[in-house]
C-alpha cells in the first residue's frame, strides 16, 4: 500500500463499517456510543483484555447495571465486582484492579477519569491500548490504539514494517492523517473479525484488496 493510498483506504472501510449493524462494532465501540461517559469507557476495556467481545459487553452490563458510575462502585466488595464479571478472562485480578482503580480517581482525581495519556497510564492495570481508547472513544481526543487486529493489518497491508504494537502505534502517529486517528481501532478490529481474520482471511470478498500488499498472507478464502 502506498502512503497516499490510506484516504481512499478509510473511505472504503468507512462505507464497509457504515453498512454494517452496531451490534457488530467491538464491545467498548458500543459502550461508548451509548454512554459517552469515560469511567465506563475505562472499565470496559479492563474487562475487554483477552476476553471475547460479547463475554465482556455482558459482563460490563451487569457491572454497570449495580454501580454505574465510581462513587457506588468503589463501595462495592471485590467479591461483588467478582460476581458480576465473571467469567471474564482473569476476573480475579480484574476486580481488584477495578477497585484500585476506583479509589485512586475519588483519592486523586475527584472521581473523575484523567485525560491525558500519562495520567491514564499511572493508573494499575492501564496500558497504552487502553488509554488510547478512554482517550479517542471517552474523551473524543486524538489517540491511536494498536491491538493486535491493528498491528496485524497495518503490516499485511503494507502500510507499516514494524515488529510489536508499540512500534506500530508510533509509526502511525508519524504518518496516519489526524483524521483518521478516533476511529482507525474501532473500524479495523471489526474488519480484522469480519474479513481481515489472522489466519485464511476473506481476499475475495475484501473490499480494499486492490491496495493490500497481503504481506504474510499464505492461504486466504
Amino acid at each position: 500500500m502506498k502512503n497516499e493510498d490510506i484516504h481512499k483506504v478509510m473511505e472504503i472501510l468507512n462505507k464497509w463499517a457504515l453498512n454494517g449493524l452496531n451490534g457488530d462494532d467491538p464491545s467498548v465501540t458500543r459502550i461508548s456510543r451509548k454512554t459517552r461517559d469515560p469511567f465506563k469507557v475505562l472499565i470496559s476495556c479492563i474487562l475487554s483484555l483477552r476476553t471475547k467481545d460479547e463475554v465482556t459487553h455482558k459482563a460490563s452490563q451487569r457491572l454497570f447495571g449495580i454501580a454505574p458510575d465510581v462513587k457506588s462502585m468503589e463501595k462495592l466488595s471485590i467479591s461483588q465486582i467478582k460476581k458480576a464479571i465473571y467469567p471474564v478472562g482473569f476476573y480475579n485480578n480484574k476486580a481488584q484492579t477495578i477497585g484500585k482503580i476506583c479509589k485512586i480517581l475519588l483519592e486523586k482525581h475527584q472521581g473523575k477519569v484523567p485525560s491525558t495519556l500519562d495520567e491514564l497510564l499511572s493508573l494499575p492495570g492501564v496500558g497504552r491500548k487502553t488509554a488510547n481508547l478512554v482517550l479517542t472513544l471517552g474523551f473524543g481526543r486524538p489517540g491511536i490504539c494498536v491491538d493486535t487486529h491493528v498491528h496485524r493489518i497495518t503490516n499485511r497491508w503494507g502500510y507499516v514494517n514494524t515488529k510489536n504494537p508499540l512500534q506500530t502505534e508510533l509509526t502511525l502517529r508519524e504518518k496516519l492523517p489526524s483524521c483518521y486517528w478516533i476511529q482507525f481501532n474501532s473500524i479495523l478490529v471489526k474488519f480484522g473479525q469480519k474479513i481481515c481474520r489472522p489466519v485464511s482471511p476473506f481476499c475475495s470478498r475484501c473490499p480494499i484488496k486492490d491496495f493490500c500488499s497481503r504481506n504474510g498472507v499464505t492461504k486466504s478464502r
